[in-house]
């Protein structure tokens, strides 16, 4: 790259862009370069709040912008394979929001054009890249609570009922698996690996989406993950990760983590401070560019065989609720 700021692309222009580009803001050397809508009056609406110097009315017209570093995809779930797959055969890295795809299907179509083009392609699970997941993995890999054998994750909030948004549309790939309980199981992903059992049961709404679901996930050495989700339901939205020799508690909202603390059998529990710069979103964009700048094409803190492992098993709970979208049929 012969210009100092890594230049960012954005398609897709709802809240989560906003959060997103608000988040580069405090990167140093992040630019926001350019935004695609699917309309010109809101890229240049977006693009004069948040400081985009070219603003495209079309999303192909983005992709093929030679001057952009990487895209960021922040469209309905419905079009992230479709959307991501345009930018990857045009050559450009991509970071891509979850829930990476509606299903594994699609997911590995779009591993497969960003291996085939030779190019960067991660999940936007910005959870992990927060300070305080950090250390959660520093603590689980030196054995800080003894061997881990329980995590329990919980992400549900209550939403009004509207037929036509995002949350309750099965035709948005609605409900509260896609949307915040893939938070729940890429946490027990990251931490325990890929379960060799996948059991759930939720409640279909009126609507067709799944309103809450309970999930119980086993795992190779007998370790279990117990998770939780809803839009329908207010809840803790707590973590605790439970071992042979103490436990973790991230307290709420442990999806947007700021502190921690750490029970050891026989020690006093002790509360660890780690807060985060920015709104949080800014620690994933910080890991697509060096990943990029260094040649990598993808990330090992958000694998791309670990995405589509967790688009896998949420395919699996899907399948034992009878939840299938239209556009799968």
């Amino acid at each position: 790259m012969t210009n100092t700021k890594f230049r960012w692309g954005i398609i897709g222009l709802g809240s989560i862009a906003g959060q997103f580009a608000t988040g580069l803001q405090s990167v140093p050397d992040a630019e926001l370069a350019a935004v695609a809508s699917r309309t010109q009056e809101k890229a240049d609406a977006f693009g004069e709040k948040f400081g985009a110097a070219k603003r495209y009315g079309s999303y192909r017209e983005l992709a093929a912008d030679p001057d952009i570093d990487a895209v960021y995809i922040a469209t309905p779930h419905p079009m992230h394979a479709e959307d991501s797959i345009l930018c990857l055969e045009a050559g450009k890295a991509v970071l891509t929001e979850k829930p990476f795809t509606i299903n594994a299907a699609q997911a590995r179509a779009t591993i497969d054009a960003a291996r085939a083009n030779n190019v960067f392609l991660m999940e936007a699970m910005w959870t992990r890249f927060f300070p305080v997941m950090v250390k959660v993995r520093e603590l689980i890999a030196s054995q800080a609570i003894g061997d881990l054998r329980i995590v329990q994750a919980d992400f549900g909030f209550r939403a009004g009922v509207n037929p036509e948004g995002r949350l309750f549309n099965p035709a948005l790939g609605g409900g509260a698996l896609l949307d915040v309980g893939s938070y729940c199981v890429s946490l027990a992903s990251m931490l325990l690996g890929a379960p060799v059992q996948t059991t759930g049961v939720a409640h279909i709404g009126e609507t067709g989406i799944d309103e809450q679901a309970a999930m119980l996930l086993r795992y190779s050495e007998g370790q279990i993950a117990v998770l939780s989700t809803a839009v329908r339901t207010n809840t803790p939205q707590e973590v605790y990760l439970i071992g042979t020799e103490g436990k973790i508690h991230i307290p709420s909202p442990w999806w947007k983590p700021s502190k921690l603390t750490l029970s050891r059998d026989g020690q006093e529990t002790e509360t660890l401070d780690l807060p985060y710069e920015g709104n949080g979103y800014n620690y994933q964009a910080v890991e697509v560019a060096e990943c990029v700048r260094a040649g990598k094409t993808q990330s090992s803190v958000m694998p791309q065989d670990e995405t589509l492992r967790i688009m896998e098993t949420m395919d699996a709970l899907r399948a034992q609720w009878g939840l299938k979208y239209p556009m799968e049929n």
